[in-house]
C-alpha cells in the first residue's frame, strides 16, 4: 500500500483528518492546538506557531528517510537529521519576517500580513501552491528571485511574480542565476532562484554546490514533470531518455541540505514549508521540485489565513557550554600571549558580535582567516590583518604562529587557505570553536555548544592579557607606498588597488573574483560598513558575474565595486546584460593581463593563455542603447584616474565598466609565493604505503 502525503503526524498524515478527531480538524491542526497550550503555558513566550515545525520539535529533529523511485512516488521527502541542539527558550527571535541574518530568524513578520488580514477563499487565484510559495518566499526575507525559465516552470513563475514584494529577475543562464542567488543570500540572509527540469536544474547545480561549500541557504526550485507522467514508462524531453525522472534529484542529493518532489497537492504545503525551515536552520540550500501542472490549483490547505512561518530557535546545553568555558578559560588564562582568530564559519553560527565581544573583553590581538575578510571590523583597535600562513599580512603570521595559545572562531583549514598545509600550527595549542561545538587543545571536546552562546560566557572568563597585542606594536612597520609612476606609463597592478582603496567607505563593497583579485583585495582596509565576499573554499572561476548582480540586487543602496579577471569573465560574461536591465550602478574593473594568471603560478602552460576580447566593446554591444551603462578602457595610471573620477561623479547612477589592461606577469607577490606552495601540495609523490 502506497502512502499518499508527505510525512506522518501520529497515526494520520498532515492531509487526512484522524478518526479521533471532530470533522474537519485535521492531525495538523491538533497537534498544533496541543501544542500552543503546552508552550503558552510552560514557557510563557509566544508560542512556536508552525505544524510543520511543531512536530519536528516534538521529535528532536531526528526526521529523515530515503525518496521511493520517483516514477512511482506520489510526493517525497530526502533529508538527513537536523541539530539535535533543541529550543533555546531564552530566545525569541523565531518569527521570520525582514532579511534574516545569515540564515538566521528575525523578530518581526513582515510579507504575510496583508495575506493574513485577507485569507484567501478556496478556489481563488492566491489559495494555490504557487502562491502559497510566494508568500513563503516573501515571509522569509527574499524580494527578488533568479530565475531562467522553461516549459516545465511557466505556469510556477506566473504565480511567483503576481506575489506583491516578489521580483523576477531573468538571468541569461542558469549558473549566473545560481551565483546571484548565491550573492543575493550573502547580504539578505538567503536567496532563492527557479530553473527548469534536469537542463535547468543540472545547468545550476554547480552554483549551488558553491552555496552549500559557502553555508548559503538558497531556496532552489524547479519546474518538474506533469504529475500523470510520473509512473509511467514515459520519455520525456529535457532528460537523458530514459524513462527516470530521478537523475536531478540524485545530483542535488549532496549538495543540497533537504529534497522535495511535489507532485500531489495533499502533501505539498508542508513540503514547501519543510524544505524552506531545513534550509534555514542548517544555512545550506534546498531543493524543491514541483510539477508544472499543480502552480494554479487550488487547494484547502492554501485557503487558510496563513500561519507565521517560524524556526526553532538553537540552544546550548548547558552543562557543556559551562564545563567548555571553563576548560578555555583555565588554558588561555595560563596561556603568556594568547591570540584569537575569526573564521568564516562565524557567518553560519551569526557569531560576530560575539566574537568582538570576546576581543574587546580579553585584550588579546584578532586576526582573520582569509575567507573571512569582512565579517570581523577591521577598524577594531587590536585588528592585526589577515592570518594566511606564508602570505599573511604582514607581521600578522609571525604573532599567530609565536603565541603559545590561539583560538580560530569557526575556521576552515583546507589546502588553499593552509597555503598548501602549510601553516605552523600546532594542535595542541589550539582552541577550534565550531558553530556548535568546542575543541580544546589535544584534550575534550563538548557538543551542543553554540559558537555565539560560547564566545560571550567566555568573555566573563578571561583575564585581560594584551601581551600578544604589545609584541605586534613593538615589531610592526608600516607598509611601504608602491612605487610612483609616470602617469602615463604602463599601469601596474598595485596602482590600480591603491587607486581602488580610496574609493571604499561604507556605502560600497568590494566583490574578489577567484584568482589575483583575491590576494589584491585581502589586503584592501576595509572602512566600517563596508561589505565584502568572495568565494573561497569552492573556487569557482566566473562565481563573481553573477555574485555581483545578486549581491547589489540585494544592497541597492551600497555601489559595489567588482575585481574580476579576464579569464573569470569569459565564463559569465552574459549577465552584464541583467544587470543593465535591473537598473544597477555597479562599478566592474576587469583586470586583461591574457589569461588564467592563478593558474600560471601554480603550474604554467599553454593552456593557461586565452584568446583577447575587446571587453568594452562587448559590454557596449550589450548594452545596445538600452538602459544606463558606461565603459572605459585605460592603459596608464592618468586614464585610471579620469576613469574613476567619471565613475564616481558623472556616471555615479550608471554600471561602470572599466577594463584594464596590464602586464601579464604583473601579479601580486603573495600569488608567487602561495601558488608555488599549492603546486608542491599538488604535486607531492604517492604514498608507498
Amino acid at each position: 500500500m502506497m502512502i499518499r502525503g508527505s510525512i506522518l503526524l501520529g497515526r494520520n498524515s498532515s492531509t487526512n483528518p484522524s478518526p479521533y478527531l471532530p470533522p474537519g480538524l485535521s492531525s495538523t491542526a491538533s497537534i498544533y492546538a496541543v501544542m500552543h497550550r503546552f508552550s503558552s503555558s510552560i514557557f510563557a513566550r509566544p508560542p512556536i506557531t508552525h505544524p510543520a515545525l511543531l512536530f519536528a520539535l516534538g521529535t528532536g529533529f531526528s526526521l529523515r528517510g530515503r525518496p521511493r523511485d520517483p516514477r512511482t512516488m506520489d510526493c517525497m521527502a530526502v533529508s538527513p537529521p537536523m541539530d539535535s541542539c533543541g529550543p533555546n527558550v531564552d530566545d525569541h527571535d523565531h518569527l521570520l519576517g525582514g532579511p534574516p541574518q545569515n540564515g538566521r530568524c528575525s523578530s518581526s513578520v513582515r510579507g504575510s500580513q496583508h495575506h493574513a488580514a485577507h485569507p484567501a477563499p478556496l478556489g481563488s487565484s492566491e489559495a494555490t501552491l504557487g502562491r502559497h510559495l510566494a508568500r513563503r518566499l516573501v515571509e522569509i526575507g527574499v524580494g527578488d528571485v533568479f530565475s531562467v525559465p522553461g516549459d516545465f516552470n511557466l505556469t510556477l513563475l506566473d504565480h511567483l511574480i503576481a506575489e506583491p514584494g516578489l521580483n523576477n529577475v531573468g538571468c541569461c543562464n542558469e549558473l549566473n542565476a545560481g551565483y546571484a542567488a548565491d550573492g543575493y543570500a550573502r547580504a539578505r540572509g538567503v536567496g532563492a532562484c527557479v530553473v527548469t527540469f534536469t537542463v535547468g536544474g543540472l545547468s545550476i547545480l554547480n552554483a549551488i554546490a558553491g552555496a552549500y561549500s559557502e553555508n548559503l541557504p538558497i531556496i532552489c526550485i524547479v519546474g518538474g514533470p506533469n504529475t500523470n507522467d510520473y509512473g509511467t514508462s514515459r520519455i520525456l524531453h529535457h532528460t537523458i531518455g530514459l524513462p527516470d525522472f530521478s537523475q536531478e534529484l540524485r545530483c542535488f542529493q549532496t549538495v543540497t541540505c533537504y529534497q522535495a518532489i511535489v507532485n500531489n497537492l495533499d502533501g505539498a504545503h508542508e513540503q514547501i514549508d519543510r524544505a524552506i525551515s531545513t534550509a534555514l536552520i542548517e544555512s545550506k540550500p534546498a531543493y524543491i521540485s514541483i510539477s508544472c501542472n499543480l502552480p494554479g490549483i487550488p487547494h484547502p490547505t492554501f485557503s487558510r489565513e496563513p500561519i507565521p512561518f517560524a524556526l526553532p530557535p538553537k540552544m546550548s546545553n548547558e552543562l557543556g557550554l559551562e564545563a567548555a568555558v571553563e576548560a578555555t578559560a583555565a588554558f588561555l588564562n595560563n596561556a603568556v600571549k594568547p591570540v584569537l582568530i575569526g573564521g568564516p564559519k562565524l557567518r553560519v553560527a551569526n557569531a560576530r558580535d560575539a566574537f568582538i565581544e570576546l576581543a574587546d573583553a580579553c585584550g588579546y590581538p584578532i586576526g582573520v582567516m582569509p575567507s573571512a575578510k569582512g565579517l570581523v571590523p577591521e577598524h577594531h583597535p587590536r585588528f592585526i590583518g589577515t592570518y594566511w600562513g606564508a602570505v599573511s599580512t604582514a607581521f600578522s603570521a609571525e604573532i599567530v604562529e609565536s603565541a603559545d595559545a590561539y583560538l580560530f572562531a569557526g575556521p576552515i583549514f583546507n589546502d588553499y587557505s593552509s597555503v598548501g598545509y602549510s601553516l605552523l600550527l600546532k594542535r595542541e595549542k589550539a582552541i577550534i570553536v565550531e558553530p556548535d561545538r568546542v575543541i580544546v587543545a589535544n584534550g575534550p571536546a563538548f557538543g551542543c555548544v553554540l559558537m555565539k552562546d560560547f564566545l560571550r560566557s567566555l568573555a566573563e572568563k578571561l583575564n585581560f592579557n594584551s601581551t600578544a597585542y604589545d609584541n605586534y606594536r613593538r615589531i610592526y612597520i608600516p607598509e611601504g607606498i608602491p612605487l610612483k609612476c609616470d602617469p602615463d606609463e604602463p599601469l601596474r597592478v598595485n596602482i590600480l588597488f591603491q587607486h581602488i582603496q580610496q574609493m571604499l567607505s561604507q556605502d560600497t563593497a568590494v566583490i574578489a573574483e577567484t584568482g589575483d583579485s583575491w590576494f589584491n583585495c585581502q589586503k584592501l582596509k576595509l572602512p566600517e560598513g563596508c561589505g565584502y565576499e568572495f568565494q573561497m573554499q569552492y573556487g569557482s572561476i566566473g562565481w563573481s558575474v553573477g555574485a555581483t548582480l545578486g549581491y547589489a540586487q540585494s544592497v541597492p543602496d551600497k555601489r559595489v565595486i567588482a575585481c574580476i579577471g579576464d579569464g573569470s569573465f569569459q565564463v559569465t560574461a552574459q549577465d552584464i546584460s541583467t544587470m543593465i536591465r535591473c537598473g544597477q550602478k555597479t562599478i566592474i574593473f576587469l583586470i586583461n593581463n591574457g589569461g588564467y594568471t592563478i593558474e600560471v603560478e601554480i603550474h604554467d602552460g599553454p593552456y593557461n593563455v586565452i584568446k583577447n576580447w575587446n571587453y568594452t566593446g562587448l559590454v557596449d554591444a550589450i548594452h545596445n542603447g538600452e538602459g544606463n551603462c558606461w565603459t572605459a578602457k585605460v592603459t596608464c595610471e592618468r586614464e585610471l584616474v579620469d576613469a574613476i573620477a567619471t565613475a564616481t561623479e558623472e556616471k555615479k547612477d550608471c554600471l561602470c565598466f572599466i577594463e584594464v589592461i596590464v602586464h601579464k606577469d604583473d601579479t601580486s607577490k603573495e600569488l608567487l609565493e602561495w601558488g608555488s606552495r599549492v603546486s608542491a601540495a599538488n604535486s607531492r609523490p604517492p604514498n608507498p604505503q
